[in-house]
């Protein structure tokens, strides 16, 4: 496994979803900021319905993509429609089905532009939620605030043309002087 950020206003993005694991994935993507946001849901009313272009999965839409997201279905049907996104070449994630993934979504901590993500392979989800609610609680909303002052740091130091290990060097002794991890 290899953690990675991916910046989903840049990919055309697919919700194929149902339920409450499908309003739990919608909010998840809006907050990442999936700009080329497709959804598509039976749902009647709720998040989903609001944010659906249909009730079918658009299978010309799920091959453009190039990520596609499945929840709150069956699994026969997230088996379809992980293999038409997989054959157009697309990274497919279908909630719960861990032999049907490409990718797995860790639990997040997200203060404004910093994002704390654990992971477990899929292995156990409750313990990512579990150590994610432990962390909520150390960093607060206030992390927002101090990551944009260490960005405004950050860009002072490289116009004064520090190199990027000065600037790591100066980053730490930055929020140790702060005592933000005391």
């Amino acid at each position: 496994m290899l953690p990675i950020s991916l910046d989903l206003d840049l990919c055309p993005t697919v919700l194929v979803a149902a339920g409450e694991a499908g309003e739990k994935r919608l909010a998840l993507l809006k907050a990442g900021g999936a700009g080329k946001l497709r959804v598509f849901s039976a749902e009647a009313e709720g998040p989903l319905a609001e944010a659906a272009e249909s009730p079918e999965a658009d299978l010309e839409a799920v091959k453009a993509a190039r990520v596609v997201f499945v929840a709150g279905l069956p699994r026969a049907e997230g088996e379809r429609l992980a293999a038409v996104a997989r054959k157009a070449g697309a990274l497919v994630n279908v909630e719960d089905e861990r032999d049907l993934c490409d990718f797995h979504v860790p639990a997040l901590v997200r203060r404004g532009d910093l994002i704390l993500a654990i992971l477990t392979g899929g292995k156990a989800p409750g313990m990512a939620r579990f150590i994610r609610r432990y962390l909520e609680r150390i960093f607060g909303p206030e992390w927002a605030d101090r990551l944009d002052e260490v960005a405004a740091q950050r860009l002072k130091w490289r116009a004064e043309g520090l190199s990027l290990p000065q600037v790591s060097a100066k980053t730490e002794r930055f929020i140790e002087d702060k005592g933000w991890l005391k």
